[in-house]
């Protein structure tokens, strides 16, 4: 997972993005979360689709089409996040460049632990603690004005 760190940044940034403006209610488009995370929309949508295959995100089709959460953010955990857009890669095997007898006796024994370590504060991180930490640096969740039709 440390290797494969953009890949997991993106889906964490992206399912951020979700939960801050859209959260279970409303629909956000690919082309305005990738406007607001300043990516390329094709950048993100192996992305979305692996949220989407993974159930953290619901997704539908058409022009008003968009994503919201798939569950509530308090039950999403980050290493659900970053496992949906990691297991199955081919980066998730992870060949080996140089492999002298120092990196395969000290290095690759590191690199596993270090991972552990990170998947298991992942585990204990929801996306609404994510949330809450955004709100506690001053910024304001938007408010979204209910739509009043008048005749």
């Amino acid at each position: 997972m440390l290797l494969r760190r953009e890949r997991a940044y993106t889906a964490i940034a992206v399912m951020l993005d979700i939960g801050w403006h859209a959260g279970r209610q409303r629909l956000e488009s690919a082309g305005d979360i990738a406007d607001r995370l300043a990516m390329a929309r094709r950048g993100i949508e192996p992305v979305l689709q692996g949220l989407a295959r993974a159930g953290l995100l619901d997704s539908t089709r058409g022009p008003k089409g968009g994503y919201r959460l798939g569950k509530s953010a308090r039950q999403i955990t980050l290493a659900e996040v970053v496992e949906a857009v990691t297991t199955g890669d081919a980066a998730d095997t992870t060949e080996v460049e140089a492999g002298g007898e120092l990196q395969i006796a000290a290095v690759e024994p590191l690199w596993v632990e270090l991972e552990q370590h990170v998947q298991t504060h992942l585990q204990g991180v929801t996306l609404e603690a994510l949330i809450q930490r955004a709100q506690s640096q001053g910024l304001k969740r938007p408010a979204h004005a209910p739509i009043v039709f008048a005749i």
